[in-house]
């Protein structure tokens, strides 16, 4: 570390006690879930989740995979883009260096295997609860699973560690420290954590600057 680099976003401790992915011989345990690329740039977690609530476009995938020094996990729709457009996102993600591919909950099973047919980089697929139908997703190619239910993530993971004991598992791990041990102990083998925003980040450092103003004017 040096002394420009050590004002960083870092990851809550507690995910290290998690077992991780194995992906091509990296091990993931921490995965930031932002697309900001400031932040991707500036965090000492593994891997970077950059999943957002629009049409996937090659221009963002493009833009975060050359800007992250880490392994990233490109969202390629599912919901209101699937099929083709989803297969054609994938084969770009994967050109231009993804780790992995996420596909949202609603993806159907016909664009999982259009997806899993033409990338040799694992499909991850989101889960919302635990009434999510995952099986023929599996089947279709589907290799994580990326659990996200709000309130109910840690029975949701533990309902699913429980029919699927091997099957690799990132969840959400909550507000603290608390919440994500308990995600880790419920089955998740790593943890996506949603970092501060850019302007609550600045709003920190601007205090820190108006206090030591404070202090040359004493």
């Amino acid at each position: 570390m040096t002394e420009l680099r050590s004002d960083i976003v870092r990851v809550p401790k507690v995910i290290h006690q998690a077992t991780g992915l194995m992906i091509f011989g990296k091990r993931i345990r921490s995965i930031i879930f932002t697309t900001d690329i400031a932040i991707i740039r500036n965090t000492d977690a593994d891997a970077v989740i950059a999943v957002y609530p629009f049409t996937p476009h090659p221009a963002i995938t493009k833009s975060i995979i050359e800007a992250a020094d880490i392994p990233v996990f490109s969202g390629v729709g599912g919901g209101l883009t699937h099929g083709q457009r989803s297969a054609f996102m994938s084969i770009f993600a994967e050109a231009q260096g993804s780790l992995g591919v996420v596909v949202n909950a609603p993806t159907p099973v016909d664009t999982i295997k259009a997806v899993t047919d033409v990338i040799d980089i694992p499909v991850i697929s989101t889960v919302t609860s635990i009434h999510s139908q995952i099986d023929e997703k599996l089947e279709a190619g589907v290799q994580i699973i990326n659990i996200s239910a709000a309130k109910d993530t840690v029975d949701t993971v533990k309902y699913f560690r429980e029919r699927y004991p091997e099957l690799p598992i990132m969840a959400t791990g909550g507000p603290d420290e608390a919440t994500i041990k308990k995600t880790i102990e419920a089955g998740a083998n790593a943890i996506t954590y949603t970092p501060p925003s850019n302007g609550a980040l600045f709003s920190k450092k601007m205090e820190k600057y108006r206090k030591e103003e404070l202090g040359d004017e004493k």
